[in-house]
């Protein structure tokens, strides 16, 4: 157990810190082989991207990466939002909740096909 909840991490802080989003990974491993329900898991997650985005946001601040100018609108929209997702979480069942993850994956994955395919195309 402790294994791969380490392997959660590794991956999950990975994938976060190239800002990609860890709970693609952390989400999947802590439902299917830990066994937590889906809520639970989304909890977790949140906990633990909170000390894995700010060391990476370090960086990249570091790096001059962040646009502070262009970031407001998206960091209080985001607020707003995930409190109203947060409170529609917990009214939803656990296998309601799993089935929108499952759909959220699933698109994501096929917009990742999609862009890939377009830049082969136009090299």
């Amino acid at each position: 157990m402790i294994f791969i909840e380490v392997l959660a991490g590794v991956l999950g802080g990975i994938v976060a810190g190239m800002g990609m989003g860890g709970g693609t990974l952390t989400i999947p491993i802590l439902t299917i082989f830990l066994h937590f329900k889906q809520l639970s898991a989304q909890g977790i997650n949140l906990i633990a991207f909170l000390p894995m985005s700010v060391l990476a946001l370090f960086i990249h601040i570091k790096n001059g990466l962040v646009k502070f100018k262009q970031t407001w609108l998206l960091a209080l929209v985001g607020c707003v939002f995930s409190l109203l997702g947060s409170l529609v979480a917990i009214k939803l069942s656990n296998a309601v909740l799993k089935k929108c993850f499952a759909v959220f994956l699933i698109l994501l994955a096929i917009y990742q096909v999609i862009v890939m395919v377009r830049q082969k195309k136009s090299k």
